[in-house]
């Protein structure tokens, strides 16, 4: 049996100046990532910030700049993106037309909970 979780644009929630609905909680899902659906506005640019998840973007709809330490990446549909650990990175949308984009990060705090949930889950 499968699980489809449907995008739900009348409610997503503001983080990082972007709109967004975030992967979890969903209590069907066990995984050792977590991600959110991003939408960045026309004219906008999100929250300049850094962490120690590993991080990739996947571009879906639009195209951006990804500015990463400071230097500027083209970042359109189709494109997927490393970002380091503890690099400061944000995307910039200068366009007409809404940017969206998937992330998925993680670390390996997220990776034990998961063999630790997968361990228990087991007959």
């Amino acid at each position: 049996m499968i699980d489809v979780r449907p995008l739900d644009r009348t409610s997503l929630e503001r983080a990082y100046g972007i709109d967004g609905q975030r992967l979890l909680p969903w209590p069907e899902l066990n995984a050792p990532f977590e991600g959110a659906w991003c939408v960045l506005r026309a004219g906008a640019a999100s929250t300049p910030h850094a962490h120690e998840e590993y991080e990739i973007f996947i571009a879906v709809k639009g195209s951006a700049e990804l500015v990463v330490d400071d230097e500027r990446h083209p970042f359109a549909a189709g494109d997927v993106v490393r970002l380091p650990p503890g690099s400061t990175h944000r995307v910039v949308n200068d366009g007409d037309e809404d940017f969206e984009y998937y992330g998925v990060w993680w670390d390996p705090a997220m990776s034990a909970r998961f063999v630790a949930r997968h361990e228990a889950s087991r007959p």
